[in-house]
């Protein structure tokens, strides 16, 4: 039987189209101060400002080769200092990346340093960073990555020292958020491999609940005691088991987002989008019931025994904190819970970080330097794991080109959609784009001189729907329309969402967002942002941009908490 057969025009504009959308969107910036207030976002200030500083002081590890650590920790302080300023042109970054490119090249040699090896730590910071930086662009020296951890995997699921097989806990962990990152951006992972670490983890659980740095494995499902198990580690190993599940979509699958809903294509064809090699890929299943009650005897182990390093001493508190916001941050996937911005675990956390604070950043600690320790507690501050799962559920899920059935009459003139008129007042316009169709303009065109409301009441309803839509609606149309109607709307109130359009996959949504900014605070260079229509945006370039409009907007309005971006 002959595979079904579609078109080269069809393949072309979605490949193009969704491609687009998904790598635009998941470059797009989060923001650095997600959820924390005034307090804490001068905390995260002075600890930018010690690492612009001390960054290039002396490693910890040397730097003789990329086995020994050195080139990870400049890596570490790198991502730190991207997901705050998202900046990849920064002299800290480009430290950061010339290192991950030096291990990336020399992944290929021979690991002989045994227990002292810091390859794993190394290699897992390098994909964080070069995925943050532009993965499009690192794509080669990713795709190497991928194949080290399938090579270095232990057979039983583990990663850990080479030459050993009592896997770690702790590098399993940074292995499984790596691939995760990893499998985020398109790549095709190890999937069975990532399998077997779900079943590994869950058979070195501790009885008690919790897990040890190095485990112990009974080789069946019957837990046995296993000796070192610390609220450090324990977060580890369930944050490492979190994150592998979500690898295989144990919470639910999300690539329907993907799917063009031609009427009339066959089922068994496979949409091709460029740089996503991984939305068909069929991923093996895990026992999410079973994760979720080894989670619950983790809390279990936690309530008992504080991850706070305030309440319970610990040799690791930096790396602890930042390894609890991501055990906590995936385990609201897995329990459907919505995203908690400040709760007690973080408010403890942010007060001891406070109390730990030597002037600007945090003092050298267990085997890291001062500028490591201070990236450990920034990207807690931050809440980086957050960010990165929002970020990533984002260019799941912002919203495609709204592509017509007939993909091959795609046509779009400047930034007109052209056809025939349609309604000329706001409110019907505002019902149409809100309607069950999201494409009900396609093939229309927009009216040049539509206006809001005046009436007060009206107005603010109007202004309302059209944040909405900016911030969520599937439909390009509907967005363009929006952002150009909040940026005529001369309201200071519409600034963040205008703000959060700015990386916007339409180049014409941008493009209005920036403008309606530079109207609406009469700063009429406003902070940058070049937009070519049909290009690639400078993201490090965006990114600044949205960081100064939010930093300008709180001068304005010093109470807004910027949740999302």
């Amino acid at each position: 039987m002959k595979s079904p057969i579609v078109s080269s025009s069809v393949v072309v504009c979605l490949s193009v189209a969704i491609a687009a959308v998904f790598l635009l969107t998941l470059a797009s910036p989060t923001p650095a101060y997600a959820a924390v207030g005034a307090e804490v976002k001068g905390t995260v200030d002075d600890g930018v400002a010690y690492i612009e500083k001390n960054f290039g002081v002396k490693t910890h590890y040397s730097l003789e080769n990329v086995f020994t650590g050195g080139y990870g920790e400049h890596a570490l302080i790198a991502y730190a200092h991207m997901k705050v300023k998202h900046d990849p042109d920064s002299s800290v970054v480009a430290q950061g990346v010339r290192s991950a490119l030096t291990i990336a090249a020399q992944l290929g040699g021979r690991d002989n340093e045994g227990h002292e090896s810091k390859l794993v730590y190394a290699a897992s910071v390098s994909v964080l960073l070069l995925a943050e930086v532009d993965r499009v662009k690192y794509r080669k020296q990713l795709q190497v990555f991928e194949q080290y951890f399938r090579r270095v995997q232990y057979r039983n699921g583990a990663y850990g020292y080479p030459g050993m097989q009592q896997g770690d806990i702790s590098q399993t962990q940074y292995a499984m958020l790596a691939l995760w990152t990893l499998d985020r951006a398109g790549f095709r992972v190890d999937y069975p491999g990532v399998q077997r670490t779900v079943s590994w983890l869950l058979r070195v659980q501790d009885t008690g609940g919790g897990w040890p740095y190095t485990a112990k494995d009974p080789g069946g499902p019957k837990r046995i005691s296993q000796g070192g198990v610390t609220p450090s580690m324990a977060v580890a190993g369930g944050s490492a088991l979190l994150i592998a599940a979500d690898i295989l979509r144990a919470w639910g699958e999300q690539e329907s987002q993907f799917n063009p809903n031609i009427k009339g294509l066959p089922k068994g064809v496979k949409l091709f989008v460029e740089g996503m090699d991984n939305i068909a890929v069929k991923r093996p299943k895990v026992d999410s019931e079973a994760i979720l009650a080894a989670i619950r005897d983790c809390d279990a182990y936690l309530s008992k025994n504080s991850p706070n390093p305030a309440e319970k001493n610990s040799s690791w508190p930096y790396y602890q904190l930042y390894t609890l916001e991501r055990y906590e941050s995936f385990k609201e996937i897995a329990l459907k819970k919505k995203p908690a911005h400040s709760p007690p675990w973080f408010k403890a956390g942010v007060g001891y970080l406070k109390e730990q604070k030597k002037g600007l950043g945090w003092g050298a600690r267990s085997y890291t330097t001062a500028p490591v320790t201070s990236s450990f507690a920034l990207l807690f501050l931050i809440r980086s794991t957050q960010q990165a799962i929002e970020q990533t559920q984002q260019g799941m899920l912002a919203g495609g080109f709204g592509l017509p059935d007939d993909t091959t009459s795609i046509r779009v003139d400047g930034t007109q959609i052209k056809g025939e008129p349609v309604a000329e007042a706001v409110t019907d316009l505002l019902d149409m784009l809100e309607g069950e169709d999201p494409n009900a303009l396609e093939g229309k065109s927009l009216p040049e001189d539509m206006k809001l409301a005046t009436e007060p009441k009206a107005r603010k309803a109007q202004i309302d729907r059209l944040i909405r839509l900016v911030r969520g609606s599937s439909s390009w149309q509907a967005r363009r329309v929006a952002a150009r109607l909040l940026g005529q709307s001369d309201e200071m109130r519409v600034v963040p969402a205008l703000i959060f359009a700015l990386d916007d996959p339409d180049t014409v949504v941008r493009t209005y967002a920036r403008d309606g900014l530079r109207f609406i605070s009469r700063k009429f260079e406003g902070f940058g942002m070049e937009i070519q229509p049909g290009e690639k945006q400078d993201y490090g370039e965006l990114r600044r941009a949205q960081r100064l409009w939010r930093e300008w907007y709180l001068t304005m309005d010093p109470g807004y908490i910027f949740v999302s971006n």
